[in-house]
């Protein structure tokens, strides 16, 4: 199964975050799971906040990525067909709102789980959750906005 970042065209495949083309990013790949989505990160020493404890910072960008991977998936789920096909569909952060709800620990894979609250035309709702060891970390909620036509240079 090939996760929804490996189908983003060569243009809009740079992002920190979720970009396969950019080497020092995240890289993150995301998959359905059912009606949710899925996306585990292996956080490394760089990503300390403080000595044991994931730099919230690292939390918010997995949050924005994976969520719209999670609203891309979502409006191609909803018309009905695949995640390479043309025209692309790619979205952009309209809002951003993270919870950290206690401290995320450095060390064990971070899951983040993500559910699709409501896709009305160019816009997608998303909430995403940060899990460890069974243990729920962080929560957020994005809104992403289709990328307009002017952002694919």
């Amino acid at each position: 199964m090939r996760a929804f970042q490996d189908t983003y065209p060569e243009n809009v495949a740079h992002c920190y975050g979720c970009g396969r083309l950019n080497e020092h990013g995240h890289q993150i790949k995301t998959y359905w799971d059912g009606d949710e989505t899925v996306t585990r990160f292996q956080p490394q020493p760089e990503h300390t906040a403080i000595p044991g404890f994931v730099y919230g910072g690292l939390i918010a960008s997995l949050i924005d990525c994976h969520s719209t991977g999670t609203a891309a998936a979502a409006a191609y789920r909803a018309e009905q067909r695949e995640m390479d096909s043309e025209p692309p569909l790619r979205f952009v952060t309209g809002s951003l709102h993270v919870d950290f709800l206690k401290p995320t620990p450095l060390g064990p894979v971070l899951e983040l789980r993500g559910r699709v609250k409501e896709l009305k035309g160019r816009k997608v709702m998303v909430e995403s959750e940060v899990w460890v060891d069974g243990a729920l970390t962080a929560r957020g909620e994005v809104v992403a906005v289709q990328m307009p036509d002017t952002f694919k240079a």
